[in-house]
């Protein structure tokens, strides 16, 4: 077997390389807007589009994970992930910008749930607690993507030019790290339903997972809205919330091996919990920017570790292979971060942004309640 630190780059290299190609996306999303001249409702129709691609490949992959391996089928949809995201360049008209939206979410998708399933691999075969630091790759990669797109603004750089030059260099890169020898687990898929939600043990996996991610997805789509229509802050100040949100989010990842390695999971995700719903006391009751900003800050502490704890134990499952059980488990967070945006803005019509923002409160507070589920089975 081949070293840890190889093991991790590997597949640390792809879990950087998905967030890369999604921070690339999303840099340019203003350009691609602006050139298919598409209204706010329409923008937002599109990105559902992404969503159900993703939510629809969770449980196609998880089986195909399962048959042929983790490692396979992560660099299969590494490649195609990457073609996807060129074909979002050439859009120019918005349903054709929908029908490349539904395949780059479907390859997104697809790629979350076969590198989770290597990266548990990974972290079964070492008995180390390494999944929160998969995940803050992640979130690395993200910021790298979007650093992309900034630089290819201040070049003049077209969108497919940007689009080319970072997603060649950035798979070729994640491709070359990732080649290890690494065999992984196959299995004959079960028969049953192959759009199955999460079944026994794995419901309370999955719901704690949609409290984490209804809230990380509100924060990444309303957080500047908030400090600037809530909290009367100017426009750059505005852009620090999310900002600050993934900064801790990513440090706590790091951190989270050593810490879940002291304390356990359900300790950990209890932790999480309840920074969280400080973070969002304070996102609440704050007349000033400052405070929203610190609150911000403990959201992003509180969910950093809920998503990579609720994949571990997803792969852990006695019962069901760890592909179909991580697709699973995927699909109810993904379900989060779609249905969370759309939630926020549909109560801040109701009522107001802030209370609608009070509403993530009891989710977290929930996450307390069920974080003995996260326990690693057996």
């Amino acid at each position: 077997m081949i070293g840890i630190l190889s093991a991790w780059r590997a597949v640390a290299a792809m879990f950087i390389l998905n967030g890369a190609l999604f921070g690339i996306w999303a840099s340019r999303i203003p350009a691609i807007r602006d050139r298919l001249e598409l209204s706010h409702e329409a923008l937002g129709y599109g990105l559902l589009f992404m969503a159900a691609g993703a939510v629809c490949s969770f449980p196609i992959t998880g089986r195909l994970t399962d048959r042929f391996g983790a490692v396979a089928i992560t660099r299969v949809i590494a490649v195609l992930y990457t073609g996807s995201l060129i074909l979002l360049a050439f859009a120019d008209q918005f349903w054709a910008l929908a029908a490349f939206l539904f395949i780059f979410g479907a390859f997104h998708g697809s790629m979350d749930v076969a590198m989770n399933a290597w990266a548990a691999e990974v972290e079964q075969a070492y008995d180390k607690p390494v999944m929160s630091s998969f995940h803050a790759m992640w979130s690395l990669g993200a910021g790298l993507g979007a650093l992309s797109g900034y630089a290819a603004v201040q070049l003049g750089l077209s969108v497919v030019q940007h689009f080319l030059l970072a997603g060649g260099v950035v798979v070729g890169l994640a491709l070359a790290l990732s080649w290890v020898r690494w065999t992984s687990r196959q299995s004959e898929a079960k028969t049953g339903s192959v759009f199955a939600l999460p079944s026994g043990a794995l419901v309370l996996v999955g719901f704690t997972a949609l409290c984490g991610a209804l809230g990380e997805g509100a924060v990444a789509d309303w957080s500047a809205i908030y400090l600037r229509d809530v909290t009367g802050a100017t426009e750059s100040i505005a852009a620090l919330g999310y900002a600050v949100f993934s900064v801790t989010m990513v440090l706590f990842r790091l951190a989270g091996g050593f810490v879940i390695s002291r304390v356990g999971p359900v300790a950990t995700a209890r932790f999480g919990g309840f920074c969280a719903a400080l973070g969002i006391f304070a996102v609440v009751s704050a007349g000033e920017a400052g405070l929203a900003l610190t609150g911000f800050a403990l959201m992003g502490i509180g969910y950093a570790v809920i998503m990579p704890l609720a994949f571990s134990r997803a792969a852990n499952d006695p019962d069901i292979p760890p592909g179909q059980a991580i697709a699973s488990v995927a699909t109810l967070g993904y379900g989060g971060l779609l249905i969370g945006p759309p939630l926020i803005g549909f109560l801040a019509e109701l009522m107001t942004l802030r209370l609608a923002f009070a509403v993530l409160l009891p989710l977290a507070v929930l996450i307390i309640v069920l974080a003995g589920a996260l326990k690693r089975a057996g």
